[in-house]
């Protein structure tokens, strides 16, 4: 979550081994695909071994745990094809794997350490951030042709780009001495704005709409949903839950609903196992539901086109715990 972002984004990408505190990985059945509380999720593996899927980096202490939080997967808007970040040959890159076909992936960036990515409304563009060094910048280029980027920003710690639904303004997050923050950046005048609290923005895809829904973290330390009028200033805290932390909140398409990332805890004779799992709600955060309740880690959730399934980044389904794209049923 926001305290650990600053330090070692590359590093969070990396492929994370199941084990870590709580409960050991040989506890653990990976190789299951689904719980009973899961039914009817109609669960479906995308990708395999070969495509080394990123795993955002989860720690657990005692009883706690955070995450990165950065999205790490995409639809290609107006395609039946998905994106996402593969660590190969020592280096983060954004591959594309086509979802009504079988084989491999083709690998859409060239570079070394991006580490979280979204597509623009209209599937033209790709904005990605990317780690060199002790910064991370913000780059644009052509989402389906060529390699030429041309970067946005410069000199500080900036990610989670997210164009807004006209296609005028990228929003993102950057990391300063006091905390994270939700800036945009003005494709027309090349004009920087700083606007409020915040990370992982995500904009709400209503007709006249001029928000976003971020996650912020709370005077307790746990991570909140909030959304933010861009244009009036107005803040509204949509969910929140004192033994709980939420993240990476992303709209449905038909802008009815809300997705995000949250914690919770398996428990048994002698052990609380802290967990990520996936949870959506209305857009005004009425009916909080829990989708998912593996012991696996369940994470980077984005909508399909439609809206009529979900895509995430789970271990589950894998004796050795290795990182796989899954998709789910979503039923209103």
């Amino acid at each position: 979550m926001s305290k650990t972002l600053k330090s070692g984004l590359l590093a969070v990408l990396a492929i994370v081994a199941a084990g870590q505190t709580g409960i050991s990985a040989q506890t653990i059945d990976y190789s299951v695909v689904s719980v009973p509380e899961e039914s009817g999720l109609e669960l479906t593996k995308i990708t395999n071994k070969g495509d080394y899927v990123c795993l955002p980096q989860v720690v657990r202490r005692g009883q706690g745990i955070s995450w990165f939080s950065n999205r790490v997967l995409a639809p290609l808007p107006k395609s039946e094809e998905i994106a996402y970040l593969s660590f190969r040959n020592n280096a983060t890159n954004i591959f594309i794997k086509d979802l009504l076909k079988q084989g491999g992936s083709r690998q859409r960036t060239n570079r070394t350490g991006v580490i979280d990515f979204s597509f623009s409304s209209d599937g033209k563009d790709l904005y990605f951030a990317e780690t060199r060094g002790n910064t991370t910048s913000i780059f644009r280029t052509d989402a389906k042709n060529g390699y030429v980027c041309r970067q946005i920003t410069s000199g500080a710690n900036d990610y989670s780009p997210i164009v807004d639904p006209q296609g005028k303004q990228v929003f993102f997050t950057r990391t300063e001495n006091n905390g994270c923050g939700i800036w945009s950046y003005n494709l027309a005048d090349n004009f920087l704005a700083s606007y409020s609290q915040g990370l992982n923005p995500y904009p709400v895809l209503r007709p006249g709409e001029t928000s976003l829904v971020v996650s912020r973290s709370s005077a307790t330390g746990q991570s909140e949903i909030w959304k933010i009028n861009y244009e009036t200033g107005v803040e509204e805290c949509l969910v929140s839950d004192p033994d709980r932390s939420f993240t990476s909140p992303v709209v449905s398409p038909d802008g009815q609903w809300m997705l995000f990332v949250g914690s919770s805890h398996l428990q048994g004779p002698g052990f609380v196992y802290p967990n990520t799992d996936l949870f959506v709600c209305r857009l005004d955060g009425t009916d909080l539901r829990q989708l998912t309740h593996h012991a696996a880690d369940d994470l980077s959730p984005v909508w399909s086109n439609d809206g009529k399934h979900i895509y995430f980044v789970s271990q589950r389904g894998d004796a050795e715990g290795t990182a796989n794209i899954w998709r789910m049923a979503f039923r209103q």
